[in-house]
């Protein structure tokens, strides 16, 4: 699974940017699809999630109210509308693939990481 981002960029405080990625390959096993961040001196962290098909979100309280997580489950494709844009909110974004495996009660993921797409806001 290849993973390819767009949309970065940069924003003044209280704007908004709308990131992109797009999955290729094998693509039909995806079983979710999210963006996490990564800022300078910090870990990586979870920002939003979908459920291919039912399209269950979930979200980081930090950006609850100002982030919208949608995706295409037929182009595996999934969106990420930021809004309100915080300094705080600047970091490398990365898409990411989850493939869940299931035998039995034991579940196996595999997870495909984009390039990461830099969002910088400032104040």
């Amino acid at each position: 699974v290849q993973l390819v981002e767009s949309g970065g960029g940069l924003v003044q405080a209280g704007g908004s940017l709308r990131l992109s990625c797009a999955a290729s390959g094998d693509t039909f096993t995806i079983n979710a699809m999210g963006w996490y961040r990564q800022a300078p001196g910090k870990q990586r962290e979870l920002v939003a999630t979908i459920l291919r098909g039912e399209g269950t979100t979930n979200y980081a309280d930090s950006v609850k109210g100002r982030f919208t997580i949608s995706g295409d489950s037929a182009k595996a494709t999934v969106y990420l509308q930021m809004n309100a844009l915080k300094p705080g909110d600047t970091a490398v974004y990365y898409c990411n693939a989850r493939k869940d495996r299931y035998s039995g009660y034991d579940v196996t993921s595999s997870d495909y990481w984009g390039q990461g797409t830099q969002v910088t806001v400032s104040s």
